[in-house]
């Protein structure tokens, strides 16, 4: 199992705020929308170097799509900013009609998704935003690691021409990506290559399948982890790759288990490469107010569940 380190940890967020602000300095275009939670989303520094460039909108979430909207048809590129609940759920009939149906260039920015929001609770703790997002059609949907993902896709998607979804967190968590990465979307990224299971992950999930393949190696199980920072479009190629030589997956996000990452996995296998498959993610639940590893825990979401998933997924692929 290779061996990923880290100095320090911060929250994907600020990736996002820090990509923002460089996607800002190196196009003049790029624009910014906030629905009241600029702190959160942390905008600052792109707000302090070019307030013109920023759209306060006020708790009215609706408004900033459309408005976004209308932004891309004089050639601006807008990245709207709020809480991944707000971001996709309050707005959707705005992102099917007025982004996604006409194809705008908009970058939709949904920060605090998934259980780590933690003690918000179940209101605002989205479970159901990458499917919702993802069966739109033409919306690209990203789902970073940590800071330094995040940072790097932020800047990627102001280069692509079409709509983006972009989620990220509330936690601090592990930094342990490169920082000068090249973003590529739609490409997976090979964490640690294996021959016994693949582990395929998404956003904080990937640091959990870190630790879990370590467990697993002091069980003399190799694991195989990719991280899916892009669900859509999906590398099917480095998953059917990957599944070949394995026999069996494990897929592991921060997601209610129907219409997210494991689907679409499930999706690829059944018509590509019929394979046995075991899903870490949350089990058809809303959530609840308490810490993130607590939420995290109770959830079935820790690398103890993956382990237990891959040796449950091994025993098939075997009988």
């Amino acid at each position: 199992m290779k061996k990923y380190t880290y100095t320090e940890k911060k929250d994907t967020r600020s990736g996002f705020g820090a990509g923002l602000h460089e996607a800002g300095k190196k196009n003049e275009n790029v624009v910014a929308l906030c629905a009241d939670l600029v702190g959160s989303l942390k905008m600052d520094a792109f707000i302090k170097d070019f307030p013109e460039r920023f759209t306060q909108v006020g708790i009215a979430e609706a408004n900033m799509i459309g408005i976004a909207a209308g932004m891309t048809i004089g050639g601006k590129i807008p990245f709207t900013g709020t809480f991944a609940n707000f971001s996709t759920g309050r707005v959707y009939d705005q992102i099917r009609q007025s982004v996604a149906y006409s194809n705008k260039n908009v970058k939709i920015c949904a920060s605090h998704a998934g259980l780590t929001l933690g003690e918000d609770g179940a209101t605002h703790q989205i479970l159901e935003d990458i499917g919702l997002m993802k069966m739109l059609p033409g919306m690209v949907v990203i789902n970073p690691c940590d800071y330094n993902q995040t940072k790097a896709a932020t800047v990627a998607i102001a280069e692509y021409e079409g709509p983006v979804y972009l989620r990220f967190g509330r936690p601090v968590i592990p930094v342990f990506t490169d920082p000068d990465q090249k973003f590529e979307i739609g490409k997976a990224w090979m964490v640690n290559e294996g021959t016994d299971v693949t582990i395929i992950a998404t956003g904080h999930m990937v640091w959990k399948a870190i630790e879990a393949g370590e467990k697993l190696a002091e069980l003399g199980i190799d694991a195989e982890i990719i991280n899916i920072h892009t669900i859509k479009p999906l590398d099917d190629e480095a998953i059917l790759k990957s599944v070949k030589k394995t026999g069996c997956v494990v897929t592991c996000e921060e997601h209610n288990k129907f219409g997210g990452l494991g689907e679409s996995v499930s999706r690829l296998l059944v018509t590509e490469l019929p394979t046995p498959q075991e899903f870490v993610a949350v089990n058809d639940s809303f959530g609840e107010s308490g810490t993130p590893d607590q939420l995290m825990s109770k959830y079935g979401l820790d690398a103890v569940n993956i382990v237990e998933a891959v040796q449950k997924v091994i025993a098939r692929k075997k009988s």
